[in-house]
Order: C-alpha cells, then structure tokens, then sequence
C-alpha cells in the first residue's frame, strides 16, 4: 500500500515539477582552431561595425554578427552593440579563456550602397562562401568610397530644399532662392567638415546662413525684382530646416530603444537632440543678426498651407530622390525611395482627409510607408533603413519649427506669444515623435510578413530543385 502511495506522489509530482530526464552531461568538441576561430569572430565584427556606421540598427548589427559567426562554427558568440563600441565574445566549454574581440566605432557617415553591399555579403556568406573569399570581398567592400562627390552631395541638399518648397505650392522666386540658400549652408558645412569643425557647430553655421538669406531676400526688390518685396521667408528657411534634420536617425534611434539597446538609442538621442539644437541656435542667431542689420522677419499668423496635391507629389519624390543621393544610394535605391514617398505622403493626405490631426496623419503615413518599405525591401534587395528615410522626411515639420521659433523670438513681454510659440515647438516634436513611432511599427509588423515571404520562396524553390 505504501509502495502504491509513494508511486502515485511520484506520478502527480512528474506532473508538476520538471527533472532532469535522465539527461547525461554533454561538452561540445572544438571543430576550428583558436586562429580561425580569431579570424571569423574578426570578420563578423567588422560587418558589425561597418553596418552600424552606415545606418543599421542595433538589433540588425547584433543578429548579423551572430550569424556570420554561427555559418563559420562559432557558437554561441555572445554580442553587446553600444553607441561607440562593439564586443564579441566566443567561449568554448573547457577552454582557459574566452575569444573577445573589441571595435570602436567612429561617427555615423550613412552610406546606403556600401550598406546594400553588406547585406549581399552576409546573404553570400549564409549560402555558404568560403571564409578566405569573405575576407577578401570585404576588404575591397570596406575600401570602396562614397559613391558620390561632395559637388553632387551639394546639389542634392539643394534639391531637397527645392522639393520642400515645390510642397508649398512656392514661386519660382521662393523656389530659386530655396536652392541658393540651401546650396550656401550646405557649403558651409563641407568647408566646415573638412576643417573637421564638431557637427554641432556646422550646424549652428548652417542654419545661421540660411536665415540670413532667407531674411535678405526681400532686399531682391531693390534690383528689380518686384515679387521679392512681398514673398515670405518662412519657405526658404522651412526648406531648410528640413534639409539640415535630414542625416538625423530619427527612426533608429527609435529602433533602439524598443529593440531594448538602452546605450545605443541614448546615444542617438542624445545626437538627435544635440544636432537639432544646434539648428535652433543657428535660426535664433541669424534672426537676431537679421534683426540688428535692420531687417524683419515677420512671423506667419498661421501654419503654411501646403500647394495642390500634384504639387504636393511632385515634391515628395523631389526630396526622395535628393535624400537618396545625398546617403550614397544607387539608382535601385533612388526608384525605391521616390515609390515609397508617394505611398507614404499619399497615406498622410488620406488620413488629413479623414480628419485626423497632422501629428496622428504623419505617424499613419510613416506606419504606411515603412511597412511597404520593409517587404519591398526584401523583394529588391535594399536595405529598409535607406527607403523608411526617404518615406518619412516630407513630413518633417519644418515649417512648425520655424513659426515657433520666430514666435518665440518676437513674443517680447507678450506671454500669450511665448507660449503660443512654445506651443508650437510642443506640437512640431510631437510630429517628430509620431514619425518615429509609426516607423518603427511599420518596420515590426513588416517583418514577419517579410520572413514569411522568404519561406515561401525558399520553399517554392526547393520545390524547384
């Protein structure tokens, strides 16, 4: 009876806790040598550290280097992705000591092709390419320049203020004087680069000299020009604003921080914010030198109002393409940004139509394009951070930063109008954030839909063979 009681509390136990099963202790044997194993952990923290460079995210950069490792017979490898580092750690059970490889990252310089040319990398190395030849094919990857030069790099900064102001429904006289404006930071901060100024102080310089040729515009009307007596400043220096928040990575810093990289999106944020204060400060100092010199610059009563919706479009792909050129994409690239600008600006209209506020419109038109931008992604071999850039920028709200800023400055002892431009600012961050969020969800949910895609083919293919 005892017997049959102690084998019942056994049986309802089983059911409740779980044992060893029996398991006998296991130790994986060592298949490649320490060498080997040196120049594999090397290789994949390389890729790492180049994708971080050009734009990847955290999480992509930490899923990429496990990978390589484990196609070459490195496992586990452990990671950890910081803003300024990379650590990659490989331990074999039994042996004196772990494989730890370190690499300091320098700043970011987005390069979208060399990006594209990665990804290829890592998918040739999945499909199993011999180590000796992934070496070499990155060594020549590494070295390659940037696709364009720094003349092509100006002309497309100058085009995206361009597409900003063809947004606007602008005159050909705003629309000129966009260009040379934008033209004349953009050189700015090249000359500024190669004296190896911070970035910060380039963007100070920057925005400062597009402020103050916006504020001398109207000064065109004593050569003639009768239309610059009554245009507005606020395009000029919106285009602008738009232009200078362009190499911002709004998005991966966003990415980041989900993905649980708390260093890495701390970083980026700190950034972000370091690199857009430096365009308020440089706004607030050009209007404050406009102001001394005895010009006026007139804050608008009421947000700009966009041009007609052709107008509208002609516009986004305008700065698709500008935004493409000016991050080192190819013509693949280029096509897919200006695609997904539309869908995401049409997505943005559509949701304005329906009366949603333009903070809720912009995350929806994010959302939109990001999530088309990671399947097409897939499809045509891109990379999604370099087209979710291109989908999101049109509705950045320049303009807003610009009215509240110059609220701001013209509020004097009016508290109405400090806090009115505050206000403002409040309501164009919000935009920004909402960008931010609606482009990470799109990225998220469009994942598993791009992974089961890739099983598709994959199975269709086999299917095949």
């Amino acid at each position: 009876m005892a017997a049959r009681r102690r084998k019942l509390f056994s049986s309802l136990s089983g059911l409740v806790h779980s044992g060893d099963g029996g398991l006998t202790e296991t130790q994986a044997l060592p298949v490649i040598d320490d060498a080997v194993a040196v120049r594999v952990l090397e290789l994949a923290v390389r890729i790492g550290e180049t994708m971080l460079v050009t734009g990847a995210a955290a999480s992509e950069v930490t899923l990429t280097i496990v990978r390589v490792a484990a196609v070459y017979g490195l496992e586990p490898v452990q990671v950890d992705v910081t803003y300024n580092s990379i650590t990659a750690a490989y331990y074999r059970s039994g042996a004196p000591r772990p494989i730890t490889l370190l690499r300091v990252v320098k700043g970011a310089a987005p390069d979208h092709e060399k990006l594209q040319g990665v990804q290829a990398l890592v998918a040739a190395i999945t499909d199993g390419l011999d180590l000796d030849a992934a070496v070499a094919r990155y060594r020549v990857l590494r070295r390659t320049p940037f696709r364009y030069r720094p003349t092509v790099v100006v002309l497309a900064q100058a085009l995206l203020a361009v597409g900003v102001a063809v947004m606007f429904g602008s005159s050909w006289l705003v629309t000129a004087l966009a260009f040379v404006a934008a033209a004349l930071a953009a050189l700015t901060q090249l000359g500024l680069a190669r004296a190896r100024v911070p970035f910060f102080f380039s963007q100070i310089a920057g925005a400062f000299v597009l402020t103050l040729v916006a504020a001398m515009a109207p000064l065109l009307a004593y050569v003639g020009i009768t239309d610059a007596a009554t245009l507005r400043p606020s395009v000029i220096v919106a285009s602008g604003i738009v232009l200078m928040l362009a190499g911002l990575t709004v998005v991966g810093a966003a990415q980041d921080a989900i993905d649980g990289f708390a260093l890495t999106a701390g970083g980026r944020i700190l950034e972000l914010t370091t690199h857009t204060l430096g365009v308020v400060l440089g706004i607030l100092a050009g209007l404050e030198t406009a102001r001394v010199i005895g010009l006026r610059v007139d804050a608008p009563d009421d947000a700009l109002p966009l041009g007609p919706v052709p107008l509208q479009l002609v516009g986004a792909a305008l700065i698709a393409i500008a935004v493409a050129v000016y991050n080192g994409a190819g013509l693949r690239i280029v096509l897919v940004s200006i695609l997904l600008s539309l869908v995401a600006w049409v997505g943005y209209l559509g949701a304005s139509t329906l009366g949603f506020e333009a903070a809720a419109a912009s995350g929806l038109g994010a959302f939109i394009g990001s999530f088309v931008g990671i399947v097409l992604a897939y499809r045509l071999h891109v990379p999604s951070i370099a087209i979710t850039t291109a989908a999101i920028l049109p509705m950045v709200p320049g303009a807003a930063v610009f009215r509240g800023l110059l609220t701001v400055v013209e509020s004097g002892d009016s508290a109405t109008q400090l806090l009115l431009g505050f206000g403002t600012l409040v309501s164009a961050a919000i935009v920004g954030v909402s960008l931010a969020v609606g482009a990470s969800l799109g990225i998220y949910l469009g994942q598993p839909v791009r992974a089961s895609l890739y099983s598709v083919a994959r199975s269709r293919a086999r299917q095949r063979g």
